[in-house]
């Protein structure tokens, strides 16, 4: 019963990859001489993978109010505060990524045990010791036990990234708090090679500066994806036959 259920989920799981690669299939060749295309732009609320974003909020204060002033609150400009503040408007993220990181763990381990064990005195019985077991075995080594265990170990990791963007975002929603939630998308297809780039994030209004740009280390819960489609991706990726076996085969 448990070999047919195993069977049985083998193939659901093969029928499933082998739809899914059926349908990548028939895309790619709707796309052949053309490459991919760009899509639309649509609102992002709109979109199928889009969720407001549930964060603990305080309690909403009303705005403070300065009568006969000619100052508002949260400006930056005396004349004109062209930042943006409203659902819709656009801002510029500058993404400075520099990180670095060395790793080296080395680790050694030797281990000796000797065991040895005799029968002198069993109730008498010791003399009778040889009609049991074999003449050759001893009463003064009965039991002997030898191990000898070494392990060594060493890894290393070294990693560099250097990543440098700016990306237009539209605002998308506000905050109980005030705190705005970012989303943009840049699509760019240069022969038949399509690259992608998607960036979200919440902000707080007083980190956008007076150029309407906002740097990537004052972004909470940033989410940054770069890639590409097209025909140098795929031929970068293995074919999808290779895929299922690299993901059944055991060895």
């Amino acid at each position: 019963m448990i070999h047919t259920k195993n069977i049985l989920r083998a193939s659901v799981v093969i029928l499933l990859m082998t739809s899914l690669s059926a349908c990548n299939l028939f895309t790619r060749l709707s796309q052949v001489g053309d490459g991919p295309k760009i899509s639309e732009i649509t609102n992002p609320t709109k979109r199928p993978d889009y969720q407001p974003v549930s964060m603990p909020m305080p309690i909403a204060q009303a705005p403070h109010i300065n009568p006969n002033s000619l100052w508002r609150s949260g400006a930056r400009a005396f004349f004109k505060d062209n930042r943006a503040n409203q659902v819709g408007d656009i801002l510029t993220v500058n993404i400075a990524i520099k990180d670095s990181a060395a790793i080296n763990n080395k680790t050694e381990r030797t281990r000796d045990d000797t065991e040895d064990g005799n029968i002198t005195n069993l109730f008498g019985f010791e003399a009778s010791l040889s009609k049991i077991v074999s003449s050759n075995v001893l009463n003064t080594s009965t039991v002997s036990l030898d191990t000898d265990h070494t392990t060594k170990g060493e890894g290393k990791i070294a990693r560099n990234e250097d990543i440098t963007i700016t990306v237009a975002v539209v605002i998308t929603q506000i905050l109980p708090n005030g705190n705005f939630v970012l989303s943009g998308r840049q699509e760019t297809l240069v022969n038949y090679e399509l690259r992608e780039l998607n960036m979200s994030g919440v902000i707080r209004p007083e980190d956008i500066d007076s150029t309407n740009s906002i740097a990537h280390t004052k972004i909470a819960e940033m989410r940054v994806t770069y890639g590409g489609r097209g025909n140098v991706s795929e031929l970068q990726q293995p074919r999808w036959g290779m895929q299922i076996l690299d993901v059944l085969s055991p060895f």
